[in-house]
C-alpha cells in the first residue's frame, strides 16, 4: 500500500491535476458560498450587461449573473459526470465478465446486443434516445451510458477470456467455488484496474458528451445552471454578447482538459507499461 501511495506522490503531474480537481470539487461544494448572487434569480434591467467589477463574467438575457451560474454550473455537470462514469464502469464491467465467463450462448447475445449499440454513431443514438425519454440532466445520462457500455463490456469480455483457463481459475472451480464467487474474488481483481484507467480517462469526454446534448436541447431544461445549456441560451447573442457563451465554454474546457491530464497522469501511474 504504501509502495503505491509512493508512486503517486512521485508523479508531479498526477499530484498537480489531482489538486485542481479537488479545488473544482471543493468549488462545487461551496458554490453557495462563493456565488455572489442567486444563480436563479432574474433581474430584467440588468439583462445582457457586459463583465464589471458587479456582474464579473457580465449577465444573460435574463439578467441573471452569469458567474454565479458558471460556479453553480459545477454542481450540476460533475455529479452527472461522474454518475455516467460510475454507471458505464458498472454495466460494462458487468456485462462484460459475465460474457467472458460463461461463454456460449450468453456471450453471444451480450455481444451482438453490444454490436448493435456501437453499429449506429453514438452521439446521434444518444439524441434519439434522450429525445424519446425526454430532455432532462437523468435522460441524457441513461442515453450516453447505453452507447458507451460496449467499450467497456468488451475490454472487460477480452481480459476474462486471457485468464479464464489458468490454473488458479481451474482450482478455484475444484474446491467448490461458485460462479458468482469466482467472478468477484478472482475476476474482477483482474479486470478493474484496467477499466479503472479508461474510466478516469474518459470523464472528460463523456462531460463534453453531456454538455453537447444539452445544447442541442436533450438534455438539461431551463433554467437549470449547467454548462451546456448555458452555451445553447447564449449562441442567439454570440455577436452582441460574446462573454454568454466565452464563460461557459471556459469551463467546460478547463475542467475536461484537467481530467484528461489527470487520467493520463493516472494511467502513468498504474501502467508500469505506459512509462
Amino acid at each position: 500500500m504504501n509502495g503505491i501511495l509512493k508512486d503517486f506522490l512521485k508523479n508531479r503531474q498526477f499530484v498537480f491535476f489531482t489538486i485542481l480537481i479537488l479545488l473544482i470539487v471543493l468549488t462545487a461544494v461551496l458554490a453557495p458560498v462563493i456565488a455572489p448572487y442567486d444563480p436563479y434569480e432574474a433581474v430584467l434591467k440588468n439583462a445582457r450587461l457586459a463583465p464589471s467589477p458587479e456582474h464579473l463574467f457580465g449577465t444573460d438575457k435574463l439578467g441573471r449573473d452569469l458567474f454565479s451560474r458558471v460556479i453553480y454550473g459545477a454542481r450540476v455537470s460533475l455529479p452527472a459526470t461522474l454518475s455516467l462514469v460510475g454507471l458505464v464502469f458498472f454495466v460494462g464491467v458487468l456485462l462484460g465478465i459475465i460474457s467472458g465467463f460463461y461463454g456460449g450462448m450468453v456471450d453471444a447475445v451480450i455481444m451482438r446486443l453490444a454490436d448493435m449499440m456501437v453499429s449506429f454513431p453514438g452521439m446521434v443514438l444518444a439524441m434519439a434516445v434522450a429525445g424519446i425519454m425526454g430532455a432532462s440532466i437523468r435522460n441524457a445520462v441513461i442515453a450516453v451510458s447505453l452507447v458507451t457500455w460496449p467499450k467497456y463490456a468488451r475490454m472487460a469480455r477480452s481480459i476474462v477470456l486471457k485468464v479464464k483457463n489458468e490454473d488458479y481459475m481451474a482450482a478455484a472451480r475444484i474446491v467448490g467455488g461458485r460462479d458468482l464467487h469466482i467472478m468477484i474474488k478472482y475476476l474482477f481483481p483482474i479486470v478493474a484496474p484496467t477499466l479503472v484507467i479508461t474510466a478516469a480517462t474518459d470523464i472528460g469526454g463523456m462531460m463534453l458528451e453531456l454538455a453537447g446534448l444539452s445544447y442541442l436541447g436533450f438534455g438539461a431544461v431551463s433554467p437549470m445552471a449547467e454548462w451546456g445549456l448555458m452555451l445553447s441560451e447564449g449562441r442567439p447573442y454570440m455577436s452582441a454578447c460574446p462573454w454568454m457563451m466565452i464563460y461557459p465554454g471556459l469551463a467546460i474546457f478547463i475542467v475536461v482538459v484537467i481530467f484528461n491530464f489527470w487520467g493520463d497522469a493516472l494511467r502513468d501511474v498504474l501502467d508500469p507499461r505506459q512509462q
